[in-house]
């Protein structure tokens, strides 16, 4: 599983900066400006309350406890989340063939990566099934 945790990070900074080349990543749409602050809000409010045990490049259940409270009282995944919302908000205002593969692209990796740690964490934490039937994965009641 840490293999494939590890193949969905790079392919999703394959697509991240595939969509920088591309020159989608940043844009001077509002809309898509306000979703981007709001995936950073996302994600610095998740790196916050997990501390600095969650960098790993590849899934690696760390000690400390299950970490339900803030973001993760909504969703399992707001890391991830956040970076899909970050690039998926430029992507959705300057479509292209090419932009939305590498959308589709980070979002595979992400899956990856999402899929990996439930079944790592899984194991060290038992809790986590019970966690996981009242919690998405990244959007709060659809998925």
């Amino acid at each position: 599983m840490k293999i494939l945790s590890l193949l969905g990070l790079l392919v999703m900074i394959v697509a991240i900066v595939g969509l920088f080349r591309l020159g989608v990543l940043f844009t001077a749409n509002p809309v898509a400006i306000a979703l981007q602050v709001a995936a950073v809000a996302l994600l610095i409010w998740a790196r916050v309350t997990f501390g600095r045990r969650s960098f790993h490049a590849a899934a690696n259940p760390t000690a400390g406890g299950l970490v339900t409270t803030g973001p993760y009282r909504y969703i399992r995944h707001p890391i991830y989340t956040a970076a899909c919302l970050f690039c998926w908000a430029s992507i959705l205002v300057n479509p292209s063939w090419t932009s939305v593969a590498f959308g589709v692209l980070l979002f595979l990796g992400a899956l990856a990566r999402i899929l990996s740690e439930e079944q790592l964490v899984t194991q060290h934490y038992p809790e986590y099934v019970e966690y996981s039937k009242s919690t998405k994965r990244m959007i709060p009641h659809v998925f």
